[in-house]
């Protein structure tokens, strides 16, 4: 069996027998960088391999031996966790691509220049991670990678990680529907008042205080009260 078109082989190799399975080209990737959690259509064959491009399947015994368990499902999330992918250039290309570009984001929105008290913004941070030379991971997560990223361009821009809290009054004919926004930026305390309206405090990242405020004001037809902490 000659491999097959839009799948990658995650190989694994124990006691001097190789194991590979093939796996969906862009889940597969995103099961082991951790960016999806489950494993629904990540394993395109319910089978495991000796050679996945010969067709060549893998011994039970050497399975059970290797793993103790011969559920194909089971064995090939070992495979693909702990085990390599075997990408193209092209395929490597587009997911260092993708990680740099999330991590850049993550930077952007969490961090600031402490000195002008703004985010820095991605075209910036960019060139500073290319001037460092920082070297991104294909299957580490952009949340793994962040820390490394900001650590290898203190040098070259002044940056710092930042949250901003933020007392918000929301008038009652807004705050149910308001409510939910403020959750998803994580709301630290919480008070409705007699009248129905709510006031409450957030914590966010300093970079997305415009887009924090932006969010409010059409939420509330420009009728939110807010006071930064």
């Amino acid at each position: 069996m000659s491999q097959i078109a839009n799948t990658l082989i995650a190989r694994y190799e124990k006691n001097s027998q190789r194991f590979e399975v093939l796996i969906d080209p862009k889940k597969g990737p995103d099961f082991k960088s951790g960016a999806k959690k489950d494993f629904d259509n990540v394993l395109m064959f319910d089978e495991v391999f000796k050679d996945a491009n010969k067709g060549e399947r893998q011994t039970s015994a050497a399975i059970q031996k290797a793993f103790g368990t011969t559920d194909p499902l089971e064995v090939a999330q070992i495979i693909i966790r702990e085990g390599d992918l075997q990408i193209t250039t092209d395929q490597r290309r587009k997911l260092l691509e993708d990680k740099k570009r999330k991590v850049i984001d993550l930077i952007a929105r969490n961090c600031m220049d402490p000195k002008a008290k703004a985010p820095h913004p991605p075209h910036r941070i960019e060139r500073a991670l290319e001037e460092a030379r920082f070297r991104f991971d294909a299957f580490k997560t952009p949340e793994e990678q962040m820390a490394d990223a900001i650590e290898s361009i203190r040098e070259i821009l002044p940056i710092s990680l930042e949250k901003l809290k933020i007392a918000v009054r929301i008038p009652v004919e807004f705050a149910p529907r308001s409510y939910g926004t403020l959750k998803e930026y994580g709301i630290r305390k919480e008070e409705w008042g007699s009248d129905g309206s709510l006031m409450a405090v957030i914590e966010i990242a300093v970079g997305i205080r415009g887009e924090v405020y932006d969010r409010l004001n059409k939420l509330t037809g420009g009728q939110v009260q807010t006071k930064e902490l």
